[in-house]
């Protein structure tokens, strides 16, 4: 009876865990989906996501990879990373942008729609190649 009770403490304390982690590990589409309306490519190397903050609109807690964002209309955002203070920015239209791996908030803080594609580069598999097995060099 210890050992099941234990087993299932166990079991209650990891989801406690995972829960309070996932707290700021949020996929975008799932924290946001006020804020991430549609993926446009999904595949091994991006993912690529339509994205409109209507004035006032906030996005949740929420995670990316090293990711780049393309302005298609111009706005005023307030961010939010993780352990700093907000920071506001002015969005040009036409501007690209690349972010590294960050966990943020946003909110649109000024009077127009905010239209943007992010573009999330997924982590590659790094392959550990024994040096013993590398192909031949040719001479």
């Amino acid at each position: 009876m210890k050992t099941i009770k234990m087993i299932l403490v166990t079991v209650l304390f990891g989801l406690f865990l995972q829960q309070g982690a996932s707290l700021y590990a949020q996929d975008p589409m799932k924290a946001s989906p006020n804020v991430y309306k549609k993926i446009l490519l999904e595949n091994d190397k991006v993912r690529v996501m339509e994205v409109e903050f209507k004035p006032g609109a906030t996005a949740a807690w929420h995670s990316h990879p090293n990711h780049v964002i393309y302005a298609l209309t111009s706005g005023k955002i307030e961010i939010t990373e993780k352990g700093k203070a907000a920071t506001t920015m002015d969005i040009k239209a036409g501007n690209a942008m690349y972010m590294p791996a960050v966990t943020h908030m946003g909110k649109n803080v000024g009077t127009t729609t905010i239209k943007l594609i992010v573009t999330e580069m997924k982590p590659m598999m790094q392959k550990k190649m024994n040096p013993m097995m590398a192909p031949a060099k040719k001479k």
